[in-house]
């Protein structure tokens, strides 16, 4: 765990440098002056951050997914097991029409997958070794299938761009608000008061809360599309029988908050607590397969 918050702090601490330093190149100012609020270097400021920061993370995020999870590439198949994954692999990606992508195995007691990569042609997929031990192979398969999909799909790159849209809708508007708030309900006349602050950073959470109901609410519907391609990819009964066999051992530990949204596996929450789930509930996934969505 403690391996885990470093590698976090670590990575985060490594955007922030570069988009300062894409700030400094790109000559950006303050955005607030005496005069009132700069909205030209505002925005570019919120983009920078809200887009920067994403498609950065999303350019690390093979080497952070193998550094949390601790995922082994096969290079060189030690065992039948490794041999059979890659060859999977290798089929469905050429039917899937994208480069082969790496393939990896890392040790977790949890049935889990997933798939991360900046580009469609140079993805990787890995699984757990509790998945290995729990599914046979038409359900690792389906699996398999639903994780080159991802990929085939561009699910990575949407969802990067989409967290970008909504981050710099975040930052702008959070300003705002507080910028408003200063003037009218602080007096402020020129500068900034602490009110800005305040009522910025009130207003960032508010409005990164409700953002993020619509990432989780695009990440739901990027695995009904995975989970049809890998209906088409490896056959539709496989993929329901990979389902059933994830809701059989539902409760046990995820992959880390990172990278959950990768995964094949999510929670189970209902009510309120749905919209800010990264994957459908696992009977809603099943119902929609045997209905042909």
């Amino acid at each position: 765990m403690f391996k885990r918050i470093v590698l976090f702090l670590i990575t985060n601490l490594a955007v922030v440098f570069i988009l300062s330093i894409i700030l400094n190149l790109l000559g950006v100012g303050p955005m607030l002056t005496q005069q009132g609020l700069d909205m030209t270097s505002l925005i570019i400021y919120a983009a920078v951050f809200g887009f920067g920061g994403s498609l950065i993370s999303l350019a690390l995020s093979k080497w952070t997914a193998k550094r949390l999870t601790g995922a082994r590439v096969i290079t060189n198949p030690a065992n039948e097991v490794e041999v059979w994954l890659v060859e999977v692999v290798r089929r469905q990606a050429l039917k899937a029409g994208i480069g082969m992508p790496e393939v990896g195995v890392y040790d977790a007691p949890d049935v889990n997958a997933f798939a991360t990569g900046m580009r469609r042609n140079s993805a990787l997929v890995a699984v757990s070794s509790g998945l290995l031990r729990a599914m046979n192979r038409d359900e690792a398969e389906a699996v398999l299938a639903h994780e080159v999909s991802h990929v085939a799909n561009g699910d990575m790159i949407t969802l990067a761009l989409i967290q970008g849209v909504v981050n710099t809708f975040v930052i702008v508007a959070s300003r705002v608000v507080g910028y408003l708030v200063d003037r009218v309900v602080f007096k402020t006349e020129r500068g900034h008061g602490p009110g800005f602050m305040i009522t910025s950073l009130v207003a960032q959470m508010v409005f990164g809360i409700l953002a993020s109901i619509v990432v989780c609410w695009f990440s739901r519907q990027r695995e009904f599309r995975a989970d049809a391609g890998s209906a088409a990819l490896a056959g539709r009964d496989k993929m329901v029988a990979a389902l059933e066999k994830l809701r059989q051992t539902a409760g046990q530990p995820h992959l880390p908050d990172q990278m959950s949204a990768f995964g094949i596996s999510g929670t189970s929450d209902g009510g309120f607590k749905k919209l800010f789930m990264t994957h459908p509930p696992l009977e809603e996934r099943i119902a929609a397969l045997k209905q042909g969505r």
